[in-house]
């Protein structure tokens, strides 16, 4: 299969970056995108050319360091999946790719797809952990969560980080990121001691760091690779209006 992708070429933060056109062959249907890009390194450096470089670890859609917007879309068209998974079977012979990296304010590009998202580390840094004193791990049992609990923080604590939902704001808003964060830990029993603080400390980051405010436009949700729900915004919103509240 032959594809033909647009690549945003960009050699540092502060210089002007532009698409470059390459044609590669050889692709197989079984190839993911980062395979397709590895492809086309290897070629690049056998042409003496610089190589594209791009974010990328386990290559299995757990770390959420991959990331890039493919026609648009951050991770690609298809829903639930990240760039690492998104596989050449979904394309046919003689498709036009374009590959750019995300856009927003918050994460300076670095070079070509790689950009900076270490404003999402710091987000994390002012509050999305518990640092109380708990004692040694308790039996399962001393501290019931019901069920719909625990499903809820476990569905809200597979975010992997990735920034899509970042990307695909029209605010550049982490608002997605921060809630699923927020819920995770709120909702259960340990994470109740730091709870307003907590709420109060990620919110007030998320403006230092340049994001957006949330306006309720759902395009972060939809591109969650995680699947990851607007639910974990309203309880966002809800906490920190009663950590604002509470005297």
């Amino acid at each position: 299969m032959k594809l033909t992708l647009e690549v945003w070429r960009q050699t540092g933060p502060t210089t002007q970056g532009r698409f470059h056109t390459y044609e590669v062959d050889d692709v197989t249907p079984h190839m993911s995108m980062l395979d397709v890009l590895d492809l086309l390194n290897e070629q690049l450096v056998e042409r003496s050319e610089s190589p594209i470089a791009f974010d990328h670890d386990c290559r299995e859609g757990i770390c959420g360091s991959c990331g890039a917007m493919v026609d648009g879309i951050p991770h690609g068209p298809l829903s639930h999946t990240t760039l690492c998974q998104l596989h050449m079977r979904h394309y046919s012979d003689g498709d036009r790719i374009r590959l750019e990296p995300f856009r927003a304010a918050a994460f300076p590009v670095v070079r070509d797809l790689l950009v900076d998202r270490s404003a999402l580390d710091r987000l994390i840094q002012s509050g999305g952990y518990i640092s109380v004193r708990t004692g040694a791990a308790p039996e399962a049992s001393t501290v019931p969560v019901p069920k719909d609990d625990a499903e809820r923080a476990f569905d809200a604590a597979t975010c992997i980080g990735c920034g899509a939902c970042v990307a695909a704001c029209p605010n550049a808003s982490a608002s997605l990121f921060t809630a699923a964060k927020i819920t995770h830990l709120s909702t259960l029993p340990q994470g109740q001691p730091e709870r307003q603080l907590r709420v109060l400390a990620m919110v007030q980051a998320m403006d230092d760091e340049g994001f957006g405010g949330c306006s309720n436009h759902g395009e972060c949700a939809a591109v969650c690779p995680k699947g990851v729900d607007l639910a974990t915004i309203a309880q966002l919103n809800r906490d920190h209006l009663m950590a604002l509240l509470e005297p």
